[in-house]
């Protein structure tokens, strides 16, 4: 992928275990990232870090987690969550390699983007 192609860093904060928005931001970003023409960062904050979960049934629209979020280890990027999330206690084994950002990994990650998106 050429160093030049846009960068879009999605932050997703809603709950996915009440919201269909965090299933949609994964569905998204795998399905655009695929064709390597944008870097996705995808950054998970508060209830949203639980999309990692080892177990999705009890999330909206699990089967997106289950299908989408494995294109972020195919294209070697790790999803980012947030770090000291008291979720993180509740993912068991996560389909993807994950890397907590605090605050100031965050602004400097969306400092090199293209694009933000919030779900």
């Amino acid at each position: 992928m050429s160093t030049k192609a846009p960068r879009v860093l999605l932050v997703v904060t809603s709950d996915p275990r009440s919201s269909a928005r965090p299933a949609e931001a994964v569905r998204i970003a795998a399905g655009v990232a695929t064709w390597r023409k944008v870097v996705f960062d995808l950054y998970l904050q508060g209830p949203a870090v639980l999309a990692l979960s080892e177990f999705t049934d009890d999330l909206v629209d699990d089967d997106n987690f289950n299908r989408y979020l494995p294109v972020f280890r195919e294209l070697g990027r790790p999803v980012y969550v947030e770090s000291g999330s008291p979720h993180l206690n509740d993912l068991g084994e996560a389909p993807v390699p994950w890397e907590t950002l605090d605050a100031a990994g965050v602004a400097r990650l969306a400092a090199g983007t293209t694009a933000l998106m919030r779900f």
